[in-house]
């Protein structure tokens, strides 16, 4: 069996902090409960990234660009129907690919912009409410839409691990086009 990359590796710690972030928030999970999940020593994570401070720029500065491709790829499409499932759609596939990422991206959806590092949270999650043309402000129904979508890609992608790729990539799509209100797409 040969021996991951370096570039494996930071995916698989960034990954991996990523969940723990989303799921305890930044200030509750330490460099020991990362390393205990990566398998790895702390003394071997802290070689890689110095500081918890440099792990957490690593994972948001992941997520961010993440998102900003995403919105970049779907920018040219107007808003509506059509920009939602393409959107929605290349989240379903970062949610099968990083479920972490999309965790992180979900808890930058409601962070304080003065909570923790919620300055970088809040700005995962402007980012996504531009992929879906959303302002917080003066929607609160497509906001709560977009949440709940995202909320059930990052759920339904754990149950749907096993399954074919494409096959799985479909139904997460669809999941998520459910939630922001379109409705499924009629099938033969």
């Amino acid at each position: 069996m040969p021996r991951p990359t370096k570039e494996q590796i930071d995916d698989e710690i960034l990954e991996a902090a990523a969940i723990l972030f989303a799921r305890h928030g930044f200030k509750e999970t330490s460099v020991q409960r990362i390393a205990d999940a990566v398998g790895y020593s702390k003394t071997g994570l802290l070689h890689r990234y110095p500081t918890k401070e440099t792990l957490q720029q690593a994972v948001v500065e992941r997520a961010l660009r993440a998102v900003r491709d995403i919105g970049d790829e779907v920018a040219t499409v107007l808003p509506g129907p059509e920009r939602d499932r393409a959107g929605i759609t290349r989240i379903a596939r970062l949610a099968l690919e990083w479920p972490g990422m999309v965790a992180l991206m979900l808890s930058g959806l409601t962070a304080e912009a003065d909570a923790e590092i919620g300055q970088a949270l809040h700005e995962i999650g402007g980012a996504v409410f531009e992929t879906f043309a959303v302002d917080p402000e003066s929607d609160p129904r497509r906001l709560i839409r977009v949440i709940g979508a995202l909320g059930a890609l990052a759920v339904a992608a754990v149950s749907v691990r096993d399954k074919v790729p494409a096959e799985a990539l479909a139904e997460l799509a669809e999941v998520g086009f459910d939630a922001l209100g379109h409705g499924r797409t009629p099938t033969n």
